[in-house]
């Protein structure tokens, strides 16, 4: 029986979307975030060493990284749905995608907000015009330019394509989907049309929003 160990409003939720579109059979064991700090219990790390979510256990087998749990549940479990063949010229831009999200992506717009964050409470109030001037700074020489070319790639790929990889809805649409939906909440992705339809479109699928019914709203 696969277990996913599913941290409240985090990136697990992919895992239990994937789940709920492959229909596999699952426990659900539920953590819930420190109310101090937000970060993930202790109970984690007797799981994986990190203490890190999401996280499998399947077969004896406890699986870390949401990519490689994608691909762990695709190759053990999929029967050949959510990924182009590996003889296909999509296959490789699945690839891309699914390690992309957290690789490229991510980075980005983790920093744009943890930035954010510097000219606001706690951060004391004679620190905050400092770490305002250094928000601005990096936004305009470092964040601002790496997030237009992202979106800009992703948008002018869903031009092309219905989904991602092509016309194929695909595990690598799943793991995109949280810098997506992060980027749409803290970012004006009116000149994006497309990444908003795409985003739209996640959300009105059946197992999407079994996932939030069952794990809860994601953190984004």
């Amino acid at each position: 029986m696969i277990v996913l160990h599913h941290l409240e409003r985090s990136r697990s939720h992919r895992i239990l979307w994937l789940l709920e579109e492959l229909a596999l059979e699952y426990e659900i064991k539920e953590y819930k975030r420190d109310p101090k700090t937000m970060l993930a219990p202790k109970e984690l790390k007797k799981i994986h060493p990190l203490g890190k979510s999401p996280i499998i256990t399947d077969n004896g087998r406890a699986i870390a990284e949401s990519s490689v749990i994608i691909e762990y549940l695709i190759e053990t479990y999929a029967d050949g749905k959510f990924r182009p063949s590996k003889d296909s010229k999509e296959y490789w831009a699945y690839q891309y995608f699914l390690q992309a999200a957290e690789g490229t992506f991510m980075p980005y717009l983790f920093l744009s907000f943890v930035m954010s964050r510097l000219s606001k409470s706690p951060v004391p109030v004679l620190v905050r015009p400092v770490g305002k001037a250094l928000e601005m700074g990096l936004k305009q020489k470092l964040i601002d330019p790496n997030l237009k070319s992202q979106f800009q790639y992703i948008e002018d790929t869903l031009k092309k394509n219905t989904w991602l990889t092509g016309e194929q809805f695909t595990a690598a649409d799943i793991q995109m989907s949280y810098p997506l939906l992060s980027a749409e909440s803290r970012t004006d992705l009116k000149k994006y049309p497309k990444i908003l339809e795409f985003n739209k479109k996640i959300k009105t699928r059946k197992a999407f929003q079994k996932a939030i019914k069952i794990g809860g709203p994601v953190e984004l």
